[in-house]
């Protein structure tokens, strides 16, 4: 109504407009994956790993770390958990940006679709980090931030529609309910 072009007229006078998310997307070849089974969260010696293993494995993925372990490497030692897989291909998108959660759900709702025809992958996943300075972590908690502001989540979404849900939060922060 009124309000909403009082809104917008105040934002074009003051040169102020609205950024959309930027997408990337990249294709990881021959990525060692590790071995999940969406009933053993902490995982089985020389069947499954467990959630902090995938946990970690993530970051490293995601932040473009080598997993070979090559003692030549002077960034990192890390290995892909045992056991693990080698995936031909995996797929990775990113969206850097504000992000309304009701945006999120339908991610998540679409990627659950994805295994509505049959394919090759036995999980996926969908991690959200929230900005590290936001004024609020989860729900009406004040974000604490001394370090490293921590605040994001990941789903773990098996072939049979299970998931796994993970949640890190800053020292400061409350747990999420």
């Amino acid at each position: 109504g009124a309000e909403g072009s009082t809104l917008m007229s105040y934002f074009s006078k003051n040169q102020i407009q609205a950024l959309k998310p930027k997408i990337t997307f990249s294709t990881l070849r021959d990525l060692q994956c590790p071995v999940l089974q969406s009933n053993e969260l902490q995982g089985k010696p020389d069947e499954s790993c467990s959630t902090e293993e995938l946990f970690e494995w993530l970051g490293a993925v995601l932040n473009q770390v080598s997993l070979d372990n090559k003692s030549s490497s002077f960034l990192s030692t890390y290995c892909c958990p045992q056991p693990n897989t080698v995936v031909e291909k995996a797929f990775l998108c990113t969206i850097t940006g504000f992000i309304i959660p009701e945006k999120i759900i339908q991610l998540l709702e679409q990627l659950c679709c994805y295994f509505g025809e049959p394919k090759l992958a036995y999980w996926l996943t969908l991690t959200v980090h929230g900005f590290a300075d936001s004024p609020v972590s989860w729900r009406e908690s004040e974000h604490g931030f001394h370090k490293g502001g921590e605040n994001l989540y990941n789903f773990v979404i098996f072939r049979n529609l299970d998931y796994w849900l993970q949640m890190a939060v800053g020292t400061n922060d409350d747990c999420p309910p």
